[in-house]
């Protein structure tokens, strides 16, 4: 094999192999199902929660609502939340899900 033509295979080896950063709401729900639902209404088919802190659905419908923002605050330790340890990603996909909640 041609030097150039092995050095292009690599490098298309290499962009087929490389992680997507899109975040994924799908693994967002149920990382919500896991750690959130406790206290949030993370979906429509929810029964139980609490009305002391806000739905998925009513933060994602808040004015100003950025989901990376909001992936960013997952990532902070805050007083009322247990502390969750997520990974940047699983922030993300979190966020996500919340952002696909928004009352139409």
């Amino acid at each position: 094999m041609r030097p150039l033509t092995f050095g292009l295979s690599l490098l298309l080896l290499a962009g087929a192999s490389a992680p997507t950063f899109a975040a994924d709401a799908t693994n967002g729900e149920t990382l919500a199902k896991r750690w959130c639902i406790s206290c949030h209404l993370v979906s429509e088919d929810q029964r139980k929660g609490t009305d002391l802190v806000a739905s998925f659905a009513s933060i994602a419908s808040q004015p100003g609502f950025d989901q990376d923002k909001l992936a960013i605050f997952l990532l902070e330790p805050h007083p009322k939340m247990s502390s969750m340890a997520l990974s940047r990603i699983e922030a993300q996909n979190i966020a996500a899900y919340i952002a696909e909640q928004k009352r139409r």
